[in-house]
């Protein structure tokens, strides 16, 4: 089977490697201090105290749809 014609498997990986570049955000934030130039839409930088926080609204989205597909799937 080739992996293209497995798209849930596709988007599965790119979630996973979405989740492990916001992971290390707050270190390469630490690097890069240009990261907060970046759109909000893209990465949300918080910091206070030595505290970062370092999210992606799209990602925060693109779960909770995937999450809304998914309850909605098992109810029909």
């Amino acid at each position: 089977m080739d992996l293209l014609d497995k798209p849930f498997t596709i988007l599965g990986l790119l979630l996973i490697l979405m989740g492990i570049i916001l992971v290390a955000l707050p270190l390469i934030s630490q690097y890069i201090p240009n990261l907060e130039r970046l759109p909000w839409i893209l990465i949300w930088v918080y910091k206070s105290d030595g505290f970062i926080f370092v999210t992606s609204p799209i990602l925060i989205m693109v779960t909770i749809v995937s999450l809304l597909v998914q309850l909605l799937g098992r109810q029909g």
